[in-house]
């Protein structure tokens, strides 16, 4: 497995070079945790105190509606970001669970971090506004799929967005994230394989 920290770097040098002073003001902020599967990072009605870079594994967010419904949010692999960066700029308590689906190793930086390195590091804050920018798109692009979508188009988006992960998911999740019966996505993943538009997992 590559170290943590050399994943945060590479992760970072794809927008451009890092001195290693630079580095090791990101090294002092960011700190490592391991999540072994099952295991909490966030629960919902807690303020959020960090936001999670993925370096191993993946974590997902999710929320539990009044009957008691779980609802997956996002899901984040390797070198995915997951926050609730409305709870982490206010205050408030958040509306989501954040867990580990695998044993997971991820970064964890709080505001103060965040704001240091914006400040010190430029790379990372050229990152951070297009992770910005990225993020918007996205959640812009999974409600329209949502409200003019079908059922199968949603899915193929997913493999498209997630390619990596789509065969590590339980299926209910990620009928769930989806907004599909676990039914309804298997019969879409039968009627694809026999035609050879898509991965049978």
């Amino acid at each position: 497995m590559v170290p943590t920290f050399e994943v945060l770097r590479a992760y970072f040098e794809r927008t451009g070079a890092i001195t290693a002073d630079e580095f090791d003001v990101m090294r002092s902020v960011f700190v490592p945790r391991t999540l072994p599967a099952g295991d909490y990072l966030q629960r919902a009605g807690e303020p959020a105190t960090h936001a999670a870079f993925v370096t191993a594994g993946c974590l997902r967010s999710y929320v539990i509606d009044a009957k008691g419904k779980e609802h997956v949010v996002q899901f984040a692999p390797e070198t995915w970001w997951l926050s609730d960066t409305t709870s982490l700029s206010t205050g408030a308590p958040s509306q989501f669970f954040i867990d580990a689906i695998e044993d997971s190793e991820v970064l964890l930086i709080d505001p103060p971090g965040h704001l240091k390195l914006l400040a010190r590091v430029p790379v990372y804050a050229a990152s951070f506004q297009e992770g910005i920018r990225k993020h918007a798109a996205s959640k812009d692009r999974r409600i329209v799929n949502a409200l003019a979508t079908s059922a199968e188009e949603r899915y193929l988006e997913f493999l498209d967005t997630y390619p990596s992960i789509a065969s590590r998911v339980p299926q209910w999740m990620l009928a769930s994230y989806l907004g599909l019966t676990p039914e309804t996505l298997s019969r879409i993943r039968k009627n694809l394989s026999r035609h050879g538009s898509a991965p049978q997992f």
